[in-house]
């Protein structure tokens, strides 16, 4: 049996990359620098590749990256799936190393990989995007199920960048990395916002930008108050201190869990 493979990232047990590579170009982008680092890089990252079965190289390795980090849908990844209906409740999180829901991505891709997840209901599903007007559509035109087990998220790094919020569905927000201040919340997030994440730019990156304490223990006040459990990840240690640290889940991602290594 294929059992689930754990993870570094703190907020969840599980990694799943169905898919792989991001048109988006952030300069921070630890996904980007990571996949170079040990596949190289390629001409045209715009290509899009659909591999049906696992890529070997000549010592008979599996090829995580064969495309390097030009958009990749490894079809073959989904029958994992059906093996993990005897694993316990795990909080999985869908396309650490891509945009599931970038503007490049087909839709027959997210439906695929959406559907694949109906063979172990008993785990909680986290998307993450930074095209946030994508998801919102494929949800309105019911490509997109709002399932109690589906969790989906907008990455943001300042007050500027706008995020999903729903009253029907699990909605959260990952904060990461920090670029600005978010002093005003707006109240009507409190039924709207399950779940928000706190977290610094990593690596050596020339213009990287490490957010003022205040940023952080306001904004974290502010979501509090409104009654949203706050998640900060171990980047904030240096700059908050270990006795501010918060680490809280909502309720219906409550489970145990250890964790390790991620899974491709």
């Amino acid at each position: 049996m294929t059992r689930l493979k754990n993870t570094k990232i703190e907020w969840c047990d599980s990694t799943f990359n169905p898919i792989t590579g991001c048109l988006h170009h952030c300069p921070y982008c630890y996904a980007r620098t990571m996949v170079h680092r040990f596949a190289g890089q390629i001409e045209n990252e715009k290509q899009l590749y659909e591999d049906d079965e696992p890529i070997f190289d000549p010592e008979g390795r599996r090829v995580a990256y064969p495309h390097s980090f030009a958009p990749t849908f490894h079809k073959h990844r989904l029958a994992q799936v059906r093996h993990w209906k005897d694993e316990k409740p795990r909080n999985i999180f869908v396309c650490s190393m891509a945009d599931i829901f970038g503007d490049w991505v087909p839709e027959e891709w997210i439906t695929q990989i959406a559907d694949a997840f109906k063979e172990a209901p008993q785990h909680n599903y986290l998307f993450l995007t930074k095209n946030p007007i994508r998801m919102i559509n494929l949800i309105e035109r019911g490509i997109l199920e709002e399932r109690e087990n589906f969790w989906f998220g907008t990455t943001s790094t300042k007050a500027e960048d706008a995020f999903f919020t729903s009253e029907t569905a699990n909605a959260f927000v990952s904060v990461e990395p920090m670029h600005g201040p978010l002093e005003v919340i707006p109240p009507n997030l409190q039924e709207q916002l399950k779940w928000v994440i706190f977290g610094a730019e990593t690596g050596n990156r020339k213009d990287k930008i490490v957010p003022e304490p205040d940023w952080i223990l306001e904004a974290a006040y502010n979501f509090e108050q409104l009654g949203i459990p706050v998640f900060m990840k171990d980047s904030l240690i240096p700059i908050i201190g270990e006795e501010n640290m918060k680490r809280e889940f909502p309720e219906g991602l409550r489970h145990g869990g250890d964790k390790n290594e991620s899974s491709m």
